[in-house]
Parts: structure tokens; C-alpha cells; sequence
């Protein structure tokens, strides 16, 4: 019996994906300069198993990639912004020996092919990875991207608010909540040059129930919880 493989795979990120990657990023985000081949060679010298790419399955084409690495959250405060947490994209401050944190640095699909299910794909593979390296959590920054169209009459934490208890609905941040993550707060600055979210970003986690503690559940903003368990697509 022959079996159809999927259209779409997920697999690690390799030096001849960079031409993919780049034309990924100025689809995504035409007024940002695209990761460059220094930057991805950086992650695959650090951190290859922390490097993805969704591909298209006949033709190898890039159709979404993310990007981590391990940090120490002990040495950083939640209010930085995205350099100070990947070390200006490049990743060397990655650290497997004392960190117990995976940090989304990058996520990103195809707009066209959105809702195709490679997201979901993207975020199960993270969320293996988490638990092979008996990590405590994922967390990261998801930068609002729908507030721009809010931003004149409500403050950043009313718009998080609204979307986490389902009366607003964000590109980014709700397909995060629907997929285990949790807000903790919420930060300015974080991108400084993002029109759409005015820099801000909510800080997301992910808790590996493998190796948590119940303390290490605890001190979240009642602010940011949903008043009933959000279902996964």
C-alpha cells in the first residue's frame, strides 16, 4: 500500500535554505532587511538542532522557518527588547549549559499558505525539541501585530487582554494561545521599528508538564488568563 506523504515538512534549517529563508522574510516583512547568510550560519554553528524550516515536499521550497535558541532567562529581564534577547540576531549567547528556557527568536509562514497547518507543524516541532533537551519551557516574544488598529483607543495590555479572553482577534498572538502558550505580560519596545504592533509584544510561555514543578506554574497575571481553556485547531 503506497502512502501519500504530506505536502509539507518540517526539518532542520541547512546553509542552502538561506536563498529560501531571505525570500521567505521579504514576503513577510518587506520593510525589514531579511536574515542574512552570517546570521543562519551563526544559529547552525550554536545551535543547528534549534533551527527549522518548513518545506514544500517535491520542490524543497522554504515555506516557513523559526529560529531559537537556549537561554538563561535568570540573566535577562522580560522588558528587553529582541536584540538583547538574541544578541543582535546572531544567537552566540546561546547557552545549553546552564539554560532551561527555549526562546523563539523567529516564526514565520508563507502569507498565502497560512492556516495550511505549517504553523502548527513548526510549533509541535519546538515543542519536541523542548521536551528531548528536558527543558522547562519555551518562551518568547509575539509581537502584536493587529494593534496598530487599536492602538488609538486602548493601551497595549487591554488590547492582550481582550484577545486572550476571545473579544479580539490577533494574527499572531492568538494562534499562540490556541497552541498551549500563555501570556505573562506585556512589554514596549520590543521591535522598534514595527508599524503594525507600535514595538509591543507579549511575553508568551510554554510549559513542559514533563518536568515542571508547581511552582513553576505559579506568579502568572490573572490579567492574562483565559476565563475558559482555549481548544487547539
Amino acid at each position: 500500500m503506497s502512502h501519500r506523504r504530506p505536502r509539507f515538512e518540517v526539518r532542520n534549517t541547512r546553509m542552502e535554505d538561506m536563498e529560501g529563508i531571505a525570500a521567505l522574510c521579504r514576503e513577510v516583512y518587506p520593510e525589514s532587511p531579511p536574515w542574512n547568510a552570517t546570521q543562519i550560519q551563526s544559529h547552525l554553528n550554536v545551535f543547528p538542532e534549534g533551527q527549522f524550516v518548513a518545506v514544500e515536499t517535491s520542490t524543497e521550497q522554504v515555506v516557513g522557518m523559526a529560529a531559537c535558541l537556549v537561554i538563561l532567562w535568570d540573566d535577562y529581564h522580560a522588558a528587553m527588547d529582541w536584540n538583547s534577547f538574541t544578541a543582535n540576531g546572531m544567537f552566540t549567547n546561546h547557552d545549553s549549559t546552564n539554560g532551561r528556557t527555549l526562546y523563539g527568536a523567529e516564526i514565520m509562514v508563507r502569507p498565502m499558505l497560512q492556516r495550511s497547518g505549517i504553523g502548527k507543524k513548526i510549533y509541535q516541532a519546538r515543542r519536541e525539541l523542548a521536551e528531548r533537551l528536558g527543558l522547562l519551557r519555551i518562551r518568547a516574544g509575539a509581537r502584536l501585530r493587529g494593534y496598530h488598529r487599536y492602538a488609538h483607543r486602548m493601551s497595549a495590555e487591554d488590547y492582550v487582554i481582550r484577545v486572550v479572553r476571545g473579544r479580539l482577534h490577533d494574527p499572531t498572538l492568538s494562534f499562540q494561545l490556541k497552541h498551549g502558550f500563555h501570556v505573562l505580560g506585556v512589554v514596549s519596545g520590543y521591535l522598534h521599528y514595527d508599524p503594525e504592533s507600535h514595538g509591543y509584544a507579549a511575553i508568551i510561555e510554554w510549559i513542559n508538564d514533563k518536568v515542571a514543578r508547581p511552582e513553576d506554574y505559579s506568579g502568572r497575571d490573572p490579567r492574562f488568563i483565559a476565563p475558559w481553556p482555549v481548544a487547539a485547531p
